[in-house]
């Protein structure tokens, strides 16, 4: 818990720093300014989500970024080895990594924060993912966000629902909904789900994984 705690007032004070210089100030975003923004905002986020990593599992710099990027990309890969031993805050900390980044913040961002008006619609169109960018799902840019953050968070519940009605511990359930329907793969466990040696568990990733990986436009329409 120290350590997080650590990592959250070191994130907040360059937070603060970053924001004084620009109190105030208000400007439109173009559409190249929504790119940039969202490529440091990546690379942003991973180096300050990092910092949980080298004081926790005192991992390296490099391991720790690693750790980080490969959580908010969803990309899967991992260079932490002994998973069974780590504390279960760092174990939901990379599964939470992985869940965020799979809808993604920025698009977090435009659902919590409309005051962003024009700014965030470039947001949206630099990190919309595939053809669901050229959906028009609701007309207002922030519901649009909102719905798939419903239909994302709905998915979650019933995953993790799945996943301990199957025999996974409530820990365990929570943590692998998170990095299955974002599609990431991380685990709790260095065997993975292979862990568990369930049929039951095995079809449910199965089921949440390709819910995951499809159009969330198809999802809202079949809602």
């Amino acid at each position: 818990a120290i350590h997080f705690a650590l990592s959250f007032l070191l994130i907040h004070i360059t937070g603060l720093l970053l924001w004084l210089p620009a109190r105030g100030k208000i400007g439109d975003f173009r559409r190249r300014d929504g790119f940039i923004i969202v490529t440091l905002f990546w690379v942003v986020l991973s180096l300050l989500s990092a910092i949980p990593f080298m004081i926790g599992p005192h991992l390296s710099f490099i391991d720790a970024f690693f750790e980080a990027v490969s959580g908010f990309t969803t990309t899967g890969a991992t260079v932490i080895v002994g998973l069974d031993t780590l504390p279960p805050s760092v174990l939901y900390y990379r599964g939470q990594l992985q869940w965020l980044g799979g809808m993604g913040l920025i698009v977090l961002a435009v659902a919590i924060m409309p005051m962003l008006g024009i700014g965030g619609a470039q947001l949206y169109r630099a990190e919309a993912p595939g053809p669901m960018k050229e959906e028009k799902l609701k007309p207002r840019l922030a519901e649009t966000a909102r719905s798939l953050w419903v239909i994302y968070v709905g998915l979650t519940i019933a995953c993790a629902l799945g996943y301990w009605v199957a025999g996974m511990s409530m820990f365990d359930a929570v943590v692998h909904s998170y990095t299955t329907v974002s599609t990431g793969g991380f685990s709790t466990h260095d065997a993975s789900l292979g862990y568990f040696n369930s049929v039951a568990i095995e079809l449910i990733a199965i089921v949440f994984m390709l819910a995951g990986g499809i159009n969330f436009a198809v999802h809202y329409r079949a809602a």
